[in-house]
């Protein structure tokens, strides 16, 4: 059986990478790697397949950036032809990026079928790109894997057939516990003068931002950052800094003002290893919500929605919006010692990716 795996965006690598794993415990799958370039920094990709024992892809469409309409129409074009060439029995795409939404339509109108991982999560905003290509790829997939319940009630919803949703658990996690242990020998904390003497860290917080809503406007971006500095007036604030993310901050004027520390992008090991042993982490991405979840480390989520509602009935993530005010008083609560104490969602057991192998190989019909 042969399956095409798309990856496009540094999330995709950490999902796709059990996939792969499992995959290759079956001799009789042939996976196919393609790597559309959605999101390429060399020193990131390279860190990420490295680390994470993800071979080098088979193809690359090297699309690299643009507009949400230049990327999408890029990969199209370009998958297309390596579609053809290959027939692959099916394509597995992850998450909900512009790779997702392009590779799952260059399939589909190849009538090659389509296994979503991930499917089903809705923040019902449509003002995020990321929603409208959850929206569209769910609705011409094939198999829908999903991580947790809420997500089935919303494709059924949406007139999914139920025989074909599939309640797996998280790819997510399966490479979370999978890296922790190595994550654990990451230097990044001494590095980054966040420990004691004795090798122990001293408290501190994470903080991501790269939504468009939060970092595209600066009048947004100063307020959070507002809010965050209240957080690093009481322990230090590390912030890896998407590239984007840099040019608007530096429109805000002198940083030197600010007591937020910038460091750039961190792999994923050296990430890993700072949420894990995080007091608090603030941040507007779904994947880290789930990884803090896991983790049982308090996440304050700075968006009004969440496409990953378990994280907050079961988690440890609170929704606390763009509200100065209100990012502040839920930090104070946390470092005076009132986190709330969430648990691991049901079948967030490192144990997806064999399970969707597994159904992969029986429901799916091949040559």
């Amino acid at each position: 059986m042969k399956i095409a795996n798309i990856v496009g965006a540094r999330p995709n690598l950490v999902k796709i990478a059990p996939l792969l794993r499992a995959m290759r415990e079956h001799p009789e799958i042939q996976p196919l790697l393609v790597h559309t370039g959605q999101h390429y920094d060399e020193k990131l990709s390279d860190i990420f397949f490295r680390q994470m024992a993800i071979p080098e892809p088979d193809v690359n469409l090297e699309v690299g950036s643009g507009s949400q309409a230049f990327q999408t129409a890029e990969i199209l074009k370009r998958i297309e032809p390596v579609l053809l060439e290959h027939r692959p029995d099916l394509l597995l795409v992850v998450g909900d990026v512009n790779s997702t939404i392009a590779a799952s339509l260059a399939a589909a109108k190849l009538g090659i079928p389509i296994a979503h991982v991930e499917a089903g999560l809705r923040s019902f905003d449509r003002a995020m790109p990321e929603e409208i290509n959850r929206v569209l790829t769910d609705s011409i997939s094939d198999y829908l894997f999903v991580t947790e319940r809420n997500a089935i009630e919303n494709l059924l919803r949406e007139g999914r057939p139920r025989e074909r949703i599939y309640f797996v658990g998280n790819v997510m996690i399966d490479a979370l516990q999978h890296f922790l242990p190595i994550a654990r020998q990451s230097k990044i904390g001494a590095e980054l003068g966040l420990m004691n003497g004795n090798g122990a860290f001293h408290p501190f917080a994470v903080l991501t931002l790269h939504r468009p809503s939060n970092v595209d406007s600066v009048d947004t971006l100063r307020n959070l950052m507002g809010a965050v500095e209240e957080v690093a007036a009481k322990m230090p604030v590390i912030f890896p800094v998407h590239p984007r993310t840099q040019q608007k901050l530096e429109q805000l004027g002198s940083q030197s003002h600010y007591r937020t520390r910038t460091v750039p992008p961190l792999g994923y090991l050296d990430f890993v290893c700072l949420l894990s042993h995080a007091r608090l982490v603030l941040t507007d991405s779904g994947g880290i919500q789930e990884e803090t979840t896991a983790l049982g480390v308090p996440c304050l989520t700075l968006r009004e929605n969440t496409e990953r509602p378990i994280t907050v009935t079961e988690g440890t993530n609170q929704i606390v919006g763009t509200d100065r005010a209100k990012i502040a008083r839920a930090a104070s609560e946390i470092l005076a010692g009132k986190a709330k104490t969430g648990r691991v969602p049901e079948l967030w057991d490192g144990k997806a990716a064999q399970r969707i192998v597994e159904i992969i190989l029986k429901e799916v019909p091949h040559h």
